[in-house]
């Protein structure tokens, strides 16, 4: 644990409780030390990530939403990993709700009062209608906030999946969630600032959450990200990359097989390998339930017997 000098004795004192200092160099050192303990917390949930990670692909795949919420900096950490999900593994944007005190429209302005508003949490839940085939992803950093606890218990009796991340052990929080992150980060460098280790202990964990989600989607294929929606210019330049270095094409046949395949990553990278058309590619992704590797490995198999992915239907 990295100690910091008193202002007051000079002596050595832990973390940076009762201290005053102007030494920007101690203090740098001081939240360094803290966002190593932060991503330490993350490494020690990892299982317990991993988990909830299998569940929530479960629930996506048969048609469940996703329901991020929370509160102050822990509300904006979900909804910022909310807002990536549909661009970095295509998934359907109405599928997926960010739950925040006051609404979404203005995310930036937190208001902290707000956050105390039991009432609040649980309508947000009671306004997303029926939730038994959905997930709510609730954050919170005491785990105690009570809009978040209070959406998350609304949630759960409603039928939802909860997941609850929480730096606290006997939060109310983590107690009535069914999957329960805890990322133990330690005491802040900036005392009472959980936007700083908890936010990155916090952003770390919902990032793992989230990619390992799409991992088990079929929607990561040797760390690429095969699903994308590539919306502008850059990428577009990367998914030409992705196929040209999965199918081990040219550029040129990359893009020709994009082109074909109207954008998309996973029936391109199919098509760049040789299957015969877009409707064969996607025929042959859908028996695989949506990885690659998988529909090569049917597609070259059944090719060897001359059989088509819907032969005999």
């Amino acid at each position: 644990m990295l100690v910091l000098p008193s202002a007051e004795t000079g002596e050595r004192c832990g973390d940076t409780a009762d201290i005053v200092t102007t030494d920007e160099a101690v203090f740098a050192d001081a939240m360094l030390a803290s966002y190593r303990r932060a991503i330490a917390s993350v490494a020690a949930a990892s299982k317990d990530i991993r988990t909830a990670a299998l569940r929530l692909a479960a629930i996506w795949r048969a048609g469940g939403r996703l329901v991020f919420a929370g509160a102050g900096s822990s509300g904006l950490a979900a909804a910022a990993d909310a807002a990536e999900l549909p661009g970095t593994f295509g998934l359907d944007q109405s599928r997926i709700a960010i739950v925040l005190p006051g609404g979404t429209a203005e995310p930036f302005r937190i208001d902290g009062a707000a956050e105390d508003d039991a009432v609040a949490g649980e309508r947000s839940m009671t306004e997303l209608g029926d939730l038994s085939r959905d997930a709510v992803i609730a954050v919170s950093a005491s785990g105690s906030t009570p809009f978040t606890v209070a959406a998350a218990a609304a949630a759960r009796r409603r039928g939802a999946f909860v997941v609850g991340i929480a730096h606290h052990p006997a939060s109310p929080l983590l107690a009535g969630a069914d999957a329960s992150i805890l990322l133990e980060s330690g005491e802040e460098a900036l005392r009472g600032s959980t936007r700083l280790a908890a936010g990155a202990a916090q952003k770390a964990a919902l990032g793992m959450l989230s990619s390992l989600m799409g991992l088990e989607l079929g929607h990561i294929h040797q760390g690429l990200m095969v699903n994308l929606k590539a919306d502008n210019a850059k990428l577009r330049e990367r998914a030409r990359g992705i196929v040209a270095s999965i199918a081990g094409v040219s550029d040129a046949k990359a893009a020709a097989a994009l082109l074909e395949a109207g954008g998309d990553v996973k029936p391109a990278v199919l098509i760049a390998h040789g299957i015969a058309s877009m409707s064969e590619a996607v025929n042959w992704l859908a028996a695989a339930e949506g990885r690659i590797d998988d529909a090569l490995r049917r597609a070259k198999v059944n090719e060897i017997e001359g059989e088509g992915p819907n032969k005999g239907a």
